[in-house]
């Protein structure tokens, strides 16, 4: 039966929508207690939000029914909107999944292009198709050009803003991509209507986001606090306390950023904090080696000392 929706997305949204990884047991099924504990977490440590599904969340390795328990689990523990990562190669893999997260209490979902789109044209199309499909479920446009090889220009990004209204956010990933940021808000004071964006990219620039415009952050770092922390106190006009606070992470930040290692450092920090049980990957996935391990916790144990001084 389906649950009623929380509040749902809307252009307001900000704060942390923490990108929550996919836990799993040591023989690679979903570890479903681990959800539940990794919610908890995450709500803990300051998310106004939950991303599930997402590219760091391993939703490619999942099946279809394994998606829906997911979706099910997250929706059912968690007590903040929760957006579920659609993005597939078809439109109906997209309705259908979009239907189970809605039906579950989801509170919106979010959507990547295809690496198959090449021109302005075939992006705005393709996006005002995907609105079409999604009716009245509101949604967020993933821009991450690294990963999909999409790039969506401001202008882009404004005429499927402009064309499709149950566009409520822009998960920001572009990189470099904070003159795309001041644009897009330099538009709104123009008249343009005006969105919710979160960004990315591991949090390595949150600050600079934040100063150009951004509402809060949507990404994976295994220490939500600190980008819960650095949000508030920037909406608060404390920069240099946000400043603090963000360069006391940054090395594990930095670490964590790694292509290739990063859910990999990601899941075994998140088990160090006890968050998950255990740190697996899903095959295809890496295994850290001893020496990524040692300079883990060489981090972490700099990173309390940091804090410490910080009082």
């Amino acid at each position: 039966m389906p649950r009623p929706n929380p509040k749902l997305l809307d252009e307001t949204a900000a704060g942390v929508f923490t990108i929550a990884a996919t836990p799993f047991l040591p023989d690679g099924s979903l570890d479903l207690e681990s959800i539940d504990s990794m919610v908890d977490f995450y709500q803990e440590k300051g998310a106004t939000g939950l991303t599930i599904l997402g590219m760091m969340g391993e939703a490619g390795k999942l099946s279809a029914k394994e998606s829906s328990i997911v979706i099910d689990r997250v929706t059912t523990r968690a007590s903040v909107p929760v957006v579920v990562g659609v993005s597939a190669p078809g439109l109906a893999a997209i309705k259908a999944l979009t239907d189970i997260a809605m039906d579950r209490g989801a509170a919106g979902v979010m959507v990547a292009p295809p690496g198959s789109l090449r021109t302005d044209d075939q992006i705005i199309g393709y996006f005002q198709m995907v609105a079409d499909v999604l009716g009245e479920t509101p949604w967020v446009l993933q821009d991450f050009p690294l990963v999909t090889g999409v790039q969506m220009s401001t202008r882009v990004c404004r005429t499927i803003f402009d064309t499709c209204p149950t566009c409520v956010m822009l998960k920001h990933e572009d990189w470099p991509g904070l003159e795309k940021i001041s644009t897009l808000r330099e538009m709104e004071a123009n008249g343009a209507r005006r969105l919710s964006i979160l960004c990315g990219n591991g949090a390595m620039f949150l600050l600079e986001e934040m100063r150009r415009g951004a509402d809060g952050a949507m990404t994976g770092f295994a220490f939500p606090e600190m980008m819960a922390d650095v949000v508030r106190l920037m909406q608060a006009g404390d920069e240099d306390r946000a400043r603090d606070i963000f360069d006391a992470y940054l090395p594990l930040v930095r670490y964590e950023s790694q292509p290739g290692l990063g859910l990999a450092i990601r899941k075994y920090t998140l088990a160090k904090r006890g968050a998950i049980a255990h740190p697996t990957v899903r095959r295809p996935g890496t295994v850290l080696s001893p020496a990524t391990i040692a300079e883990i916790e060489a981090l972490i144990a700099r990173q309390e000392a940091r804090l410490a001084t910080l009082g």
